[in-house]
């Protein structure tokens, strides 16, 4: 998620945000789309991804999928990654180096990871589910389900799911970085993370805009507990882990902050608060980290419950594969919900049809539909692009880069250019 202003990038388990700026234009021509971490509206000067038909399609073999990986590790340090590539073809996997930095094993295919905001798409999916079972709709006010939300009767719960209620995102705030860096074992309560983005000034007002904010879905985990009535981790359990097949999943309590085994560590160079309006660390730093005298920190037992249902979700690489299919070819929902979610995602920039976009619980980035996660420790990218029957998941075990990037979606979006060029 990103937790600044950049939608996605500095949360952390935000990382769609920035994501959507990374991605979009990738197959053209035209330069990237500005990464300013003051922009709402990311994308605003790319052009559009293009791909022909299945034939335009060109598999990366195993031998690619590595070479991609350790580009990665000499662009952004991480000790390990993992990438999956499925097409009519088969299925071809990649690792790279240890689950722990200075040793640890070799990266394995069911290693588990933090999804961060990949979570988002469990949420969303669950509210698409209540409202199939006429427990909510779209349409309805916020207001309806929780009446302490400010303004909350203009506000849908369909702006709420693609982020254009204008609702403030609590991970921002210096009050929840500082918090992340001298409280890393803190437990969070949803309820208090919602307050903290609700007592804050709206972004703009409802539908006018697009802002990537975390408060959003903790918004919607609460209103799931309501209707559902049952802690989110059931609702998970019962909706979503268990209907899709996702056997290496989970949703852990506030107070654990374990890995199932096998589980790869995860690391984040400095601070929280260092890279609170930057994700990129200071050059100097930045230097530092490349010639190994600025260690990252291992991040992998700080407690996750910040992120709640915008980001606490545990996979594995298979798993999110199976996800993503899932949640691009509709099989989480049914035939009119599906294309109702496939029809809510537009440009996160009004003024460029042709922008990467946002709907409701799910983005496009490129021809693929998916999401990405990433909070301190954990970068991970998932698409599916149903069209061509392309799959590709990456994840990272250091995020965000010393540059600030993300490191498994920079991957990720380098592969599908490779694969769709021409």
């Amino acid at each position: 998620m990103n937790r600044h202003a950049v939608p996605g990038r500095l949360l952390r388990v935000a990382g769609v945000v920035l994501t959507l700026t990374l991605f979009v234009g990738a197959c053209s021509d035209s330069d990237d789309a500005s990464s300013d971490a003051t922009s709402t509206t990311p994308g605003s000067t790319a052009g559009a991804w293009t791909t022909s038909g299945a034939g335009a399609v060109k598999p990366v073999d195993q031998a690619g999928l590595e070479a991609a990986l350790a580009d990665g590790a000499e662009e952004f340090l991480y000790p390990g990654a993992f990438a999956l590539l499925r097409t009519p073809s088969g299925t071809v996997t990649a690792t790279y180096g240890t689950t722990e930095r200075d040793g640890g094993r070799a990266v394995a295919p069911d290693d588990h990871i933090r999804i961060g905001s990949n979570t988002k798409t469990w949420t969303a999916t669950v509210i698409l589910q209540l409202a199939q079972e006429g427990k909510i709709a779209v349409t309805d006010p916020v207001s309806k389900y929780r009446p302490d939300v400010p303004n909350g009767e203009n506000i849908t719960v369909a702006q709420v799911l693609d982020m254009r209620s204008g609702l403030y995102n609590y991970s921002e705030t210096p009050e929840v970085n500082e918090a992340l860096d001298n409280q890393p074992e803190r437990v969070w309560a949803p309820e208090e993370l919602l307050a903290i983005g609700l007592a804050q000034p709206p972004y703009f007002p409802p539908g006018q805009g697009y802002h990537y904010s975390n408060t959003n879905y903790v918004l919607l985990g609460l209103v799931a507990e309501q209707l559902d009535g049952k802690p989110l981790g059931e609702i998970y359990r019962d909706r979503i882990i268990g209907p899709a097949g996702l056997t290496n999943s989970s949703f852990p309590d506030a107070t654990d902050t374990s890995l199932p085994d096998p589980y790869s560590h995860g690391y984040f160079f400095g601070t929280n608060m260092l890279t609170l309006t930057d994700p990129a660390l200071p050059e100097d730093m930045q230097t530092q980290a490349k010639d190994g005298t600025l260690p990252p920190t291992d991040v992998t037992n700080h407690n996750p419950s910040w992120t709640w249902a915008a980001g606490g979700g545990i996979s594995t690489a298979e798993d999110l594969a199976t996800w993503a299919e899932a949640l691009a070819g509709g099989k989480a929902l049914d035939a009119d919900m599906q294309a109702q979610r496939m029809k809510s995602i537009t440009p996160t920039d009004p003024s460029n049809p042709e922008a990467a976009g946002y709907g409701w619980g799910i983005a496009k980035m490129g021809p693929m539909y998916g999401h990405t996660g990433e909070l301190p420790g954990y970068n991970s990218f998932m698409g599916s692009d149903p069209e061509n029957g392309v799959t590709l998941i990456v994840w990272a075990n250091l995020a965000p880069g010393a540059n600030g990037q993300d490191p498994a979606s920079t991957v990720a979006k380098n592969l599908i250019e490779e694969m769709y060029a021409g």
